[in-house]
């Protein structure tokens, strides 16, 4: 029998207060308590990045922590990235201008990768932008074209 805490976590700027069970993960969470279906489920191991988000603007591998530990934090995920007009955020733009998504599984992961070293570095070398890459798994796109996104989404601030 599972326990359950309460959580009151905001998500894209919305707050929810939700009694969550304690082995609930936070990918499980925003993907079928909050219908947010931008967030990858791949390998459930934390090892390909598909299900990262932003938990304090630093990512976060949603498939390996638990609901709970995001309780008084705020949690950006890739349904959260556009404006509300429907715009896209720079960095999404910069993926599109790239060339970057073939089958766009990994792309929501890498996003908000970029996303979060866009607020860490500004002006990241391509070294930087190297290890970060490093943490999320492209199967079928060149990381050419991912490391032209990287750079061209950190050129907005």
């Amino acid at each position: 029998m599972s326990r359950s805490v309460l959580l009151t976590v905001t998500v894209n700027g919305a707050r929810h207060c939700r009694e969550v069970p304690t082995n609930l993960t936070l990918l499980d969470f925003l993907r079928e308590w909050l219908v947010l279906s931008g967030t990858k489920v791949a390998c459930d191991q934390g090892t390909c990045g598909a299900c990262t988000v932003l938990g304090d603007d630093m990512p976060v591998t949603s498939c390996l922590v638990f609901a709970f530990t995001a309780d008084g934090k705020a949690i950006r995920t890739i349904d959260g990235m556009a404006a509300e007009d429907g715009s896209l955020d720079p960095i999404q733009q910069a993926f599109l201008d790239a060339g970057f998504p073939q089958c766009g599984f990994c792309t929501p992961g890498m996003v908000m990768l970029a996303e979060a070293l866009r607020k860490f570095d500004p002006a990241p070398s391509p070294e930087t932008i190297d290890r970060w890459m490093s943490a999320n798994i492209c199967r079928c796109s060149g990381y050419q074209v991912l490391r032209r996104a990287f750079l061209a989404g950190a050129g907005e601030p």
